[in-house]
């Protein structure tokens, strides 16, 4: 490999900083059930330090997403999370309110006809909001699983007007430094519609927020065969792209090891970002985070593939050679084109990721490194012997 292609590879992976998720390491399963784990996280010091084995590893992901009901309680005080994040090599990344595991979102959170039950939704942001703010954190994410399940249930205008309002209140209360990112899911749990349904609904009313607010794009939340590096490019335009949950899916929102199903569009949808800080000379600002859990994988190693996985699928896209894609353009050489991307997508880029991994003093094979450390082994002992201290637990939730 050419030292140019190492130089471009080591350039863009430099200024990539993934966001992995505490719920990736706890035991999680389906509605059908949960499947265990003798490694799986049980509490939130467990999980930063699972997050930390992938950071210390694979690189490039210092941030840990945080779910403020699966990671706070009211012993929780945020200036000590955020210590025992920093003990662990990693930081708190976005605050993720939860807004519909409790009894009273049964028919919606902000979209709820109830006044009542969306204040009590608003004031949960809002104290996430603070909480965001007690442990630096830029991002509080917002999804939703409003909707309805029959025609007729509730007023789909009304509902887009309740949105709006609490989107604007939750606007209102961020710090300077904060976006708030909407995102958006077709379906499920809500069958018949979905309040934000889709890139579009999420734009309207991210810019009705008011100006901190933007886009955040899951890769398994959309329909089969949809043009997701299209939406990325669009928002991209827009200045409206805020953020992304990577993963992969086969049908719906699946929670795939990133690259597993489909790594050609995650390539394209990189190559969409990479374009656009080539053409315009800046880097956008977006937060890549990842949004998986593993019911099967062992947790840590799974988040370690998918970050190498990303690694490698960025490095690629670094690679597409601009000035001939503009040349094949330019005479509408589809073939030429398309040949841009495929040799940049089958282009072996291990000597540029191993250049530089040593160059930061990660280990070139991260995955191998990491099951070398013994640490899945103890963790395990450790955790089924807290467990058993611990008793039967209640069970019930996602994660």
């Amino acid at each position: 490999m050419k030292d140019s292609a190492v130089e471009k590879v080591a350039r863009a992976l430099d200024g990539f900083e993934i966001e992995i998720p505490s719920w990736g390491f706890a035991d999680t399963g389906t509605r059908f059930g949960k499947y265990l784990q003798d490694a799986a996280a049980i509490d939130l010091n467990d999980k930063l330090s699972d997050a930390g084995q992938v950071n210390r590893y694979a690189g490039n992901c210092p941030l840990v997403a945080v779910h403020v009901l699966w990671d706070f309680d009211g012993d929780s005080r945020p200036e000590q999370v955020a210590r025992q994040a920093m003990e662990h090599g990693v930081r708190i990344g976005s605050i993720n309110p939860n807004l519909f595991q409790d009894q009273a979102y049964k028919y919606g959170s902000f979209g709820n006809p109830d006044a009542a039950i969306r204040k009590r939704a608003l004031d949960h942001v809002f104290e996430s909001i603070e909480l965001g703010k007690a442990v630096e954190s830029r991002c509080v994410t917002l999804w939703f699983a409003d909707g309805t399940n029959y025609p007729g249930q509730d007023s789909m205008r009304e509902r887009k007007r309740r949105f709006e309002e609490c989107l604007r209140a939750s606007h209102d209360r961020l710090a300077p430094g904060q976006t708030l990112l909407v995102e958006y899911k077709p379906f499920e749990p809500a069958f018949y519609h979905t309040d934000i349904a889709d890139w579009g609904m999420a734009y309207v009313l991210a810019q009705k927020a008011g100006p901190r607010a933007r886009v955040l794009v899951d890769t398994g939340h959309h329909y089969l065969s949809q043009n997701i590096e299209q939406i990325v490019a669009f928002l991209l335009d827009e200045g409206m792209l805020g953020g992304f949950h990577f993963n992969d899916r086969r049908y719906a929102d699946d929670d795939l090891t990133l690259g597993s199903i489909d790594p050609y569009q995650a390539f394209r949808i990189f190559n969409e970002i990479l374009a656009w800080r080539d053409d315009t000379g800046t880097d956008p600002d977006i937060a890549y985070m990842v949004d998986q859990s593993h019911n099967l994988k062992p947790k840590v190693e799974a988040m370690i593939q998918t970050v190498v996985n990303a690694q490698e699928l960025f490095a690629k896209a670094a690679l597409v050679d601009r000035e001939a894609l503009k040349a094949a353009r330019g005479r509408t050489s589809e073939i030429d084109a398309e040949e841009c991307l495929r040799r940049a997508f089958f282009a072996d880029v291990t000597p540029a990721l191993r250049a530089w991994r040593q160059k930061h003093g990660l280990p070139p094979d991260p995955l191998k490194a990491y099951r070398e450390s013994g640490y899945e082994a103890e963790a395990a002992r450790d955790r089924r012997r807290r467990r058993a201290e611990l008793g039967p637990s209640p069970g019930g939730s996602y994660a």
